[in-house]
């Protein structure tokens, strides 16, 4: 590159025989003295080695010449400027090459050093060249680095040493010689060309948007070179940009590299892969012109968990989509990733439902901590926590009751937590693994949110937690196609307590996944959810082995549906545990719930397991609302009792007000009794009589009673005793017998035959 040469720009300064009068004995601003007409200076119009020169006597301590026209000093550009310079008389001086740095408005821009090496003239006679070179980047060569507000220079020379000594000087030579510090492709501009420093002390924000303007300008790119470049302020560049050297920033300043947004690029600008992605991801939430953070199948070693909120540090809310896509993060063992655990005294009042009070050592407790004590539910988490007031802030109520009692609060520690945020909406994980290898938590979602998705994800081997949420930021949460897979593959089902996820708010979609033994696969509050083309199986290799919950719904009108599952060795179970009052009152019972459709697969089990387990954690409730159909129940390796129960360890169901109850079209394989509501029976009635009793208890859903007949159809002729023709019909009582699982069809006269009846467990209203 040459400016004289491209751009047309002058940078020679006239011949000295085109007169003195632009040739100051000062500085070269305007107004200074010249050496037209001056006493100690005049023309040679010849001279044997120069031809025409300028003679001069040294009559000042530094005796000045410089060119009063204003040299354009341009970023990236570098002048060489020179002069042949020979002694001829008295004392012999030393010479430099000199400049005076301008700004803007004519002002002299300090602080600069404005004079090249200084050579000392030995005999008489000899020519020697003196030159500097001057530019606006510290590159190696460069004699006089001046910043980018310096817009001009007057150049010239000095004359140093004793007075009285003559010199002849040969006109003045200004060249551009940047292209000596280019290299042969020449379609980047480099931050050093525009003042940085790259000492990793000095703010090269500035250069380096000045060298972002100029390659922007001429369709470059910008070169980092070799060196570490301290940037103070926020710094964006919209050129592509590439990093030999490395840059370090404050925490909360941002690089926002607009054109290659993606991590290699960002690793490479902070020479560690970490670091460059927290950075990436703090410009992604500060609009960086793009909505994802490409990965570009890199994978990220981590030794400790990554804040995420702490990571962006500016903000604490985020509502606009933005996708992290295509790589990896594998966490190698350490300290960072020992849970915390916390052991204090609080107390719990049931008319401050999420609330406890008294909270000794209260500032001990982090944010994010699981808690467990008595009457507890699983996966409560502390949301949010007031020292001053000495109270923690929980995900969900406590059903135990009020008092006071010393709980555990265990933190785990997540690859990705993104706790700090208080919202955080539209987040995508887009096929991204996350190798936590049995050392860490796979992902913590911020205390709320709306539709955080995970599509096409791995979630490998997480010591404690797959996905966690400690408030609503899984409000409409989506986990699609992707797969979880358990650290504790190789335990028993009853051993493992590792759980894939937790759902606190309401609208979860959960479709074609893969959750491979966990101790739980989700525990899910809130209602309005979809389990759609699922497969979540927890078994063991153990003869006769216990099987654990894999689906836990622990609130009760679910309003859920669970279609076209693989439920492989677990058990969906349904429990209010999140009530602080569980026990029936205003609120409603457990009702709306879809089963259709789905595979409940179990081997080598004891008789007594069950697939659909309702547990009431308080009294006065029943179902109002439960379509089990078109499913398939098998059992392996030995046969069950039945494929439903009530849990009755705390308390049990009110029979009397089931309602809207549909188990009907499924299919049963290795299950000792099925399971029906409307039930259709047969009974034949060998002796006549006016009551006959029909038992509908064992296929009764839960060991319900038998509360409505919805029809009755004759087989044949109903009789008398002797075979007379009866054309009566007979009027029903339900729920008979000790069990209330018995009709009864009363008869005007004794009488006999046989007849289906449909039986249903339900007031259908």
């Amino acid at each position: 590159m040459n400016k004289a040469i491209t751009d047309g720009l002058m940078l020679m300064p006239p011949a000295f025989a085109e007169g003195l009068d632009v040739w100051s004995s000062g500085d070269g601003t305007p107004g200074s003295a010249t050496y037209a007409g001056a006493a100690n200076a005049a023309l040679v119009p010849a001279d044997q080695d120069f031809g025409g020169c300028l003679e001069m006597m040294k009559t000042q301590s530094v005796q000045k010449l410089r060119y009063m026209g204003e040299t354009s000093i341009l970023p990236g550009c570098y002048l060489r400027v020179s002069a042949k310079v020979k002694a001829m008389s008295g004392n012999l001086p030393s010479v430099r090459i000199a400049g005076w740095a301008g700004g803007a408005g004519g002002q002299h821009v300090s602080g600069l050093l404005e004079v090249g090496p200084s050579v000392a003239l030995t005999s008489y006679g000899e020519v020697v060249t003196v030159t500097a070179i001057v530019g606006t980047g510290a590159r190696g060569g460069v004699d006089m680095v001046w910043t980018s507000d310096v817009l001009y220079g007057h150049f010239g020379l000095d004359l140093m040493g004793a007075d009285g000594g003559t010199v002849r000087i040969e006109d003045i030579v200004i060249e551009d010689v940047t292209s000596a510090y280019l290299r042969d492709l020449m379609d980047w501009v480099d931050v050093r060309d525009y003042g940085a420093k790259g000492d990793g002390v000095t703010d090269d924000s500035a250069a380096f948007e000045a060298a972002d303007a100029a390659a922007v300008a001429s369709s470059r790119s910008v070169l980092v070179s070799k060196g570490v470049y301290f940037l103070g302020n926020n710094v964006s560049m919209e050129a592509e940009t590439r990093f030999e050297g490395t840059v370090t920033m404050p925490v909360d300043k941002r690089l926002s590299l607009t054109r290659n947004f993606d991590l290699p690029t960002y690793a490479a600008a902070f020479g560690d892969e970490v670091q460059g992605f927290k950075k990436a991801f703090q410009s992604l939430l500060n609009y960086s012109d793009h909505d994802a953070l490409d990965l570009k199948g890199r994978r990220i070693e981590l030794s400790e968990p990554i804040d995420m909120q702490a990571a962006v540090a500016n903000k604490d809310v985020f509502q606009i989509r933005r996708v992290i896509r295509d790589g990896a993060f594998h966490v190698i063992d350490g300290p960072a990733w020992t849970p915390d655990v916390v052991t204090s005294q609080a107390s719990y009042n049931t008319s401050n439902q999420t609330t406890l009070t008294g909270v000794v050592n209260v500032a001990n407790v982090p944010v994010g901590s699981l808690v467990q004590g008595n009457g507890v539910g699983r996966e409560i988490y502390v949301k949010e926590r007031n020292v001053s007031a000495g109270t923690l802030t929980l995900s969900q109520p406590l059903y135990g009751g009020s008092g006071t009692q010393v709980f555990t609060f265990t933190r785990f520690k997540y690859v990705l937590d993104f706790s700090g945020f208080q919202e955080l909406d539209r987040f995508n994980l887009d096929d991204v693994e996350i190798q936590c290898n049995g050392y860490a938590s796979g992902i913590m979602l911020a205390r709320q949110g709306d539709m955080f998705q995970l599509r096409d994800c791995y979630i490998i081997k997480p010591r404690d937690r797959g996905v966690t949420s400690i408030g609503r930021g899984c409000q409409d949460l989506h986990i699609d196609r992707c797969q979880f897979i358990s650290s504790e593959m190789g335990l028993r089902a009853q051993d493992r307590s590792s759980i894939a996820f937790n759902i606190n708010a309401n609208d979860a979609k959960i479709r074609d996944n893969r959750f491979m033994r966990f101790g739980t696969t989700g525990i899910v509050n809130g209602n309005g959810h979809v389990f759609v083309g699922n497969h979540w199986f927890q078994g063991d290799e153990e003869v006769d082995g216990l099987r654990v919950a894999g689906l836990v719904l622990t609130e009760t009108n679910v309003k859920t549906t669970i279609t076209g599952n693989y439920i492989d060795n677990n058990f969906i179970e349904w429990t209010n545990e999140y009530e602080a009052d569980p026990a029936l009152g205003s609120q409603y019972s457990f009702g709306g719930l879809t089963l259709t459709g789905n595979i409940f697969t179990a081997s080598d089990v004891a008789p007594w397991f069950s697939w659909i387990v309702v547990k009431p954690y308080g009294q006065g409730h029943f179902i109002h609302g439960l379509y089990v159909t078109g499913n398939v129940f098998k059992s392996l390796q030995g046969s069950i009792d039945r494929v439903e129960k009530v849990d009755t360890s705390v308390a049990g169901l009110d029979f009397s007000r089931m309602k809207n109850i549909h188990f009907e079209g499924n299919s049963f394989n290795g299950v000792s009794q099925s399971t029906e509501s409307p039930v259709y029976l047969e009974h034949v009635q060998e002796t006549a009589a006016t009551t006959w009793t029909i038992g509908a208890g064992p296929y009764l859903p839960f060991g319900g009673w038998a509360r409505n007949v919805e029809s009755i159809v004759a087989e044949g002729m109903i009789t008398g005793p002797s075979n007379e023709r009866r054309s009566d019909m007979p009027y029903v009582t339900v729920e008979q017998g000790a069990a209330k699982q018995d009709v009864k069809l009363n008869w005007a006269n004794s009488s006999k035959g046989k007849v289906k009846v449909r039986v249903r467990v339900d007031n259908p209203n």
